[in-house]
């Protein structure tokens, strides 16, 4: 009966719990959060002799006094004598009889507000379930628990009978990755060149903190040391995670640092990530031990020889490098240490949601797929045989590349100077300074995009000409009559014939808008979106000189992609590795793949170790927690046992380059087991009997599914059909294709006017036709690469 209410008793068994984090359920309704993480409802902790439905350590308001009271303190409450399986978490919600209920699990730190203003209490969210389709309570289902019984303890991560958790996003808090390379680390005593030196890293508090944030203390402190083993307890920050990941085969996912760090090797990357939420307050210690030659790690503490302090004053751009001295304890230097950052922030004020993520998803159907690159294919190449019919990264090219059956279509997204993402691979356009009569003599200037106004890049005509050994592409502007001119690739121009005879059509202008392409390009073609950044190379020079932030020229991108994106299957990419990462901890919703150009002879070598090979570009995806890498094919048709090393990381891989444009290699990679390869001229080398994209097939599928069920049903619960009362579903749009809508949607599909009889069957009905729709918009469910997993994986 409608308004009519049941208490669900939410029992879920959780291990692994670290100090201070929480175990939340988080749901559909309002009763539940409405999928908001802030607004979700806290378990607690079990004990014997607790009665159904009951909080078994403090109710919700206890808690909160006890947080108010005593910091973050609550979680030394706990048992200590945690079992293999985990401790069981509960808690009563009152949840209505007549509405289906969908939730998940959830592990955070909560942390406080510091008195501030605009600051509050939130949740950093530490792991969470991810499956495609959440736990679910069916409505009319009555309570699950009596005062003589209990439910079962679900396991946090099991469900559907896969394994599914994944790291969370920024939601409130702020990362910084400290990464060394090539030997950062220079100490100047003779004494210590030959010992094995360790390494740590620890947030300290430079201001103090309020009562609010943390525990009071009567009496004497603890003595200040430089270690933060034994260092004042209120200099350190209210909320903070150091982890450490090395790019090695054992140590590439993030781990919690040991009491005295970790050695640090010659030639190797290391990279320190700290999560605070009030990066302008925090300094980063760094301290520096050595085992005598007596001494060896696990026998007794190690010599502090010195440390290091890195202030957020250095840290005001998002990206950068510096060196601060290595001081000894009795404060004379002794060496330095050169580090590169990255400060992640989190997109202020979005509205997350925690209903579906796709990050880690992708079935195992989905292999060998035809991507296009740049849409159609690259149309300025020195070759004009080599070249697209259609110009390369326009709304054109894209759209006839999905028409030739591409299943993806690859394009490049930078921001114009007034920060709106376009679609454009180079990083410059080149400005004719010459009369027309003079148009041979090609004086040009060269220009950023990054410094015209997304309204003068729609004033340039873009034009064909040779790409140089950087592959960009020359426009010109007529100076004399102050107007875009044509001017025709140099074959064309002996031909006195234009390579694009079609440029005053919508489609086919240059520098269309991200926004535009999610809207106008077909629902069922998925987007590889490359984001261009400058990289710098191996000896030190720079693509490009930046201006942008690139924590505002992220967030940018994103939004626009989240805001628009819909049910499309969407990927992520990037040269730049710190993107990658910071992509994925940036949204919750779309998945990342790492490009790389590994060993080549083609392009200069980069200056970031995690570029130069694939091991390396595989190592990297799995400590920024992404789908997987993109590797340049030269790299694989010298080696191509990189392909099942990937895979069996658990990684997705595709392939790019020009040596894709040849229909034997391509086929050649499919059968390697690349999941994806990129290539041109999709029109010419894509070799399906059917042109379509395998996202409009599954979508096809699942709708016939669809309606075999429903007239399966319809046969068992109708009357005879006396030719008007006919299944016959309206689930297409208008161009004939399954709406991306339609199957959710019960306008689109009038179940109650077309399905009589049985409302259980009704309701059976309605639940597996979302159940459909969710599997035709989105990256699919069973059978998904990295879902089987095993039990250790998600502890």
């Amino acid at each position: 009966m409608k308004g009519t209410k049941r208490d669900w008793l939410f029992r879920v068994q959780v291990s692994g719990l670290k100090k201070n984090e929480f175990v939340y359920v988080v749901g559909n309704l309002s009763e539940l959060g409405a999928w908001n993480h802030n607004q979700s409802i806290q378990l607690h902790q079990e004990t014997s002799g607790d009665s159904p439905g009951h909080s078994t350590a403090f109710e919700s308001n206890q808690m909160d006094e006890l947080f108010n009271e005593e910091g973050n303190s609550a979680s030394d409450l706990r048992l200590e004598d945690e079992t293999e399986e985990g401790r069981i978490f509960s808690t009563k919600v009152s949840l209505p009889a007549d509405a289906e209920i969908h939730f998940r699990y959830f592990v955070a730190v909560v942390c406080q507000s510091n008195g501030t203003k605009n600051s509050a209490k939130t949740l950093i969210i530490r792991r969470w379930e991810t499956h495609m389709h959440p736990r679910s309570i069916k409505k009319e289902i009555p309570s699950n628990f009596t005062d003589e019984s209990l439910p079962e303890p679900e396991r946090f991560g099991y469900h559907n009978g896969y394994c599914k958790i994944e790291r969370g996003w920024l939601t409130d808090e702020t990362v910084i990755q400290f990464k060394l390379f090539n030997n950062p680390i220079k100490l100047w005593k003779n004494r210590l060149q030959n010992k094995k030196l360790y390494i740590k890293m620890t947030p300290v508090n430079l201001v103090r903190h309020s009562s609010v944030e943390m525990p009071q203390f009567t009496g004497e402190c603890v003595e200040d040391s430089l270690s933060m083993d034994t260092q004042d307890i209120v200099d350190q920050p209210a909320f903070s995670i150091t982890e450490i990941s090395v790019m090695n085969d054992e140590e590439a996912t993030f781990r919690y640092q040991q009491q005295f760090g970790r050695p640090y090797e010659e030639d190797e990357t290391v990279i320190f990530s700290v999560a605070v939420r009030y990066p302008d307050t925090i300094a980063y210690l760094v301290d520096y031990y050595v085992y005598t030659s007596r001494v060896f790690p696990g026998d007794s503490p190690p010599t502090h020889i010195g440390f290091s302090y890195i202030l957020p004053s250095t840290l005001q751009a998002s990206v950068g490098m510096l060196t601060v001295p290595i001081t000894s304890t009795k404060h004379r230097p002794i060496g330095q240490l050169t580090v590169e950052y990255v400060t992640i922030k989190a997109i202020a004020d979005y509205p997350w949601d925690m209903s579906i993520s796709y990050a880690k998803h992708w079935e195992q159907r989905w292999s060998g797929l035809d991507v296009g690159h740049r849409g159609l294919g690259t149309s300025f190449k020195c070759e004009m045989k080599n070249c697209a019919n259609v110009r390369e990264n326009t709304i054109a090219s894209l759209k006839t590349a999905a028409d030739h059956g591409a299943d993806m279509v690859e394009f490049d997204v930078q921001l114009s100077k007034d920060m709106i993402p376009v679609i454009y691979h180079d990083f410059h356009v080149s400005i004719s300074l010459k009369r027309k009569k003079q148009i041979d003599a090609m004086d040009m200037l060269e220009i950023p995009v990054k410094d015209l106004t997304l309204e003068q890049l729609h004033l340039l005509k873009d034009i064909s000409y040779p790409e140089d050994s950087r592959g960009k592409v020359l426009h010109y502007f007529d100076n004399d009559e102050q107007r875009v001119k044509l001017v025709y690739h140099l074959a064309e121009a002996r031909e006195k014939n234009p390579r694009f005879f079609d440029e005053d059509l919508e489609d086919h202008q240059p520098f269309p808008t991200l926004q535009a392409v999610l809207q106008e390009l077909d629902m069922h073609v998925g987007c590889n979106i490359e984001i261009k950044w400058t990289m710098q190379l191996k000896d030190g020079t720079f693509e490009l000189n930046h201006p942008f932030d690139l924590n505002t020229y992220l967030d940018i991108i994103l939004k626009v992609t989240l805001d628009h994106g819909g049910d499309r299957k969407i990927v992520f990419s990037s040269f730049n590795p710190d993107i990658c990462a910071m992509i994925r901890l940036k949204q919750n919703k779309y998945p990342v793949v790492f490009l790389t150009q590994g060993i080549t002879v083609k392009y200069p070598t980069y200056h970031d170790p995690r570029c130069q090979s694939i091991p390396m570009a595989m190592l990297h995806a799995l400590s920024a927690d992404i789908l997987g890498i993109n590797v340049h094919t030269e790299d694989i048709l010298r080696d191509p046992s990189h392909v099942q090393v990937v895979r069996d990381r658990g990684l997705i891989i595709f392939c790019w380059g020009d040596d894709n444009n040849d229909k034997a290699t391509i086929q050649h990679l499919k059968k390697l087991g690349l999941h994806a390869v990129i290539y041109d001229k999709i029109d010419e080398y894509n070799q399906k009997e059917v042109k379509e994209s395998i996202f409009l097939v599954d979508a096809r599928e699942n709708q016939k599914a669809l309606i075999a069920l429903a007239q399966c049903v319809d046969n068992q619960s109708m009357p005879p059909d006396n030719g008007d009362n006919g299944v016959t579903p309206r689930i297409h749009n208008a161009k004939g294709n399954i709406s991306s809508s339609s199957l959710a949607n019960s306008d689109i599909f009038p179940m109650p006017e077309r399905i009589s009889g049985n409302e259980s069957d009704e309701g059976e009905i309605r639940s597996l036709a979302k159940d459909f729709s969710e599997c035709a918009n989105s990256f699919g469910d069973g059978g998904a690469i990295g879902e089987e997993e095993d039990a250790n994986d998600c502890l």
